[in-house]
């Protein structure tokens, strides 16, 4: 069975091979979050539990996402080069069956933050091969709705994840077997990528014909600068449950609940806004940019009610972030560019997601409306900019 289609396939043939082919990575991303996000779940009130300070979580989770962003910049180049699409992204999930489970064994804060940077690498070594497969498929089904489709089933994994590690939790009433548990679908991920190489053999094999670009077009340094912004003031949820845990607002056992339902959120908005990107444009990301600056305020200065409805907009804003980010790049990089543009993206958004993180793990420490107050200021300076690019994007 051909992912790629011939110019002779009918163009309904063509989708729905795209749309197999896509379903067939979200249920490999499905199982592989199932394992990173529901450890990720209870990382903060994990580290804290070992005697990490909020300023070390925040620097933790902010090392995190920079190496699973920044690293990319090579992976992203070496995509390129080598064309192995398929080797680089099972190599990347195979990293994720070590350092999980790994954490259960983790004595210690920064041997847990260790483990987090090993699961983070992983993540940055598979993420532009990857997405280059997805996005040679998005082209037939339309960017937004393809990346939309792959994270609803990214995120099916990213609810289930967190609430077996919630049951576990409950149970032991420690962090240790919760991790332990997540050895089987790290090694499910796996071997449903192993299937999906052998059913899709032809994806990823040729590049599709078309202009091919020797340099990056302008506006997609305008965009990755924006996209910078964003993240710089996008609070991570490991600095959230940290404060849930410090403050008491909600119990332990909620916590992962809490990041089970935003998974859940994320699942339903990423592809509606999917779908209303590719009618609509960049629009829709400013708007998901101004539904997810609430979380702010919400989460960090309300009460249990007002935390459910602060991750609730945390989520629809991740949702956005998954539909539209990379459908924006696939919209105005050529194939024979995609690798490095997706690496060159990730590796600027996962520097400035350190830069705001270790920021905002400080002010926490000393004021929590200082806190807010920087997320907001750059979360507005985003939305502003994404608008503003919304019909140089399109034309371009």
């Amino acid at each position: 069975m051909r992912a790629t289609a011939s110019d002779s396939q009918p163009a309904s043939d063509q989708r729905k091979c795209a749309i197999r082919f896509i379903v067939c990575l979200g249920i490999v991303s499905m199982f592989a979050d199932i394992t990173y996000e529901g450890a990720r779940s209870v990382i903060g009130p994990f580290l804290h539990d070992l005697g990490a300070s909020a300023a070390q979580v925040g620097i933790v989770a902010g090392i995190g996402e920079m190496l699973a962003a920044s690293l990319r910049l090579f992976s992203g180049r070496l995509a390129d080069r080598t064309r192995a699409y398929w080797t680089i992204t099972i190599v990347g999930y195979g990293v994720n069956l070590i350092a999980v489970p790994a954490l259960a064994f983790a004595g210690h804060w920064w041997v847990a933050a260790l483990l987090v940077a090993l699961e983070r690498t992983g993540k940055s070594i598979r993420g532009p091969a990857r997405d280059v497969l997805l996005s040679e498929a998005t082209a037939t089904v339309g960017h937004g709705w393809g990346f939309g489709l792959h994270a609803a089933l990214d995120q099916t994994g990213a609810v289930i994840g967190p609430l077996l590690v919630a049951v576990t939790v409950a149970k032991s009433h420690a962090f240790g077997p919760a991790f332990l548990g997540l050895v089987v679908p790290a090694a499910a991920a796996v071997a449903a990528l192993l299937v999906a190489r052998a059913w899709f053999p032809a994806q990823g094999a040729t590049a599709p014909q078309q202009v091919e670009q020797t340099h990056f077009p302008g506006i997609f340094w305008i965009y990755v600068a924006a996209s910078g912004i964003l993240a710089c003031g996008f609070a991570d949820f490991a600095l959230l449950s940290y404060h849930f845990q410090n403050t008491g607002v909600v119990g332990p056992s909620m916590i992962p609940l809490l990041y089970s339902g935003a998974m859940a959120v994320n699942a339903i908005t990423a592809p509606l806004f999917g779908r209303l990107f590719d009618r609509f444009g960049l629009v829709m990301l400013s708007i998901g940019t101004l539904i997810s600056m609430l979380s702010l305020p919400l989460g960090f200065l309300g009460g249990p009610t007002a935390v459910m409805a602060g991750v609730a907009c945390w989520a629809t804003g991740i949702g956005a972030q998954d539909a539209v980010l990379r459908s924006g790049i696939a919209q105005v990089v050529s194939m024979n560019k995609r690798g490095s543009a997706f690496g060159a993206f990730n590796g600027v958004y996962g520097i400035m997601w350190f830069v705001g993180s270790a920021i905002m793990g400080v002010l926490y420490d000393r004021s929590v409306i200082a806190l807010v107050t920087f997320g907001l200021t750059l979360q507005l300076i985003a939305a502003a900019a994404f608008f503003w690019l919304r019909g140089r994007l399109r034309a371009e």
